[in-house]
């Protein structure tokens, strides 16, 4: 089996970000997005998932966080994409409801 890791590094005008991730991990890693949110919800994804995710930003905070939410996450979308290469083998499917506080 081939390892899937990946590495992406992106930089704009208002970001500079590099993702590293592997698909195989054990759901650890450093998140440093400047957005202590967005740090939680791409924590949870790589707890509950077992991916190992580095992910390091600068970005326009001094504006806002606009471009930092939205590159952090065609980025990480990139090293998904790339880690995953052909797909091949890839058997995955789940569905299923989460109430939180008794709301659906």
């Amino acid at each position: 089996m081939t390892q899937r890791i990946s590495e992406v590094v992106r930089n704009t005008n208002e970001t500079k970000i590099r993702v590293r991730l592997n698909l195989d991990g054990t759901g650890q890693g450093t998140l440093n997005t400047g957005v202590p949110f967005l740090d939680h919800m791409i924590d949870q994804i790589k707890r509950h998932g077992l991916f190992d995710i580095d992910i390091h930003c600068d970005g326009d905070l001094e504006i806002d966080d606009h471009h930092t939410v939205e590159d952090c996450g065609i980025t990480l979308g990139q090293a998904f994409a790339q880690a995953l290469g052909d797909k091949k083998g890839l058997r995955r499917y789940g569905h299923f409801y989460s109430p939180l506080d008794e709301a659906l």
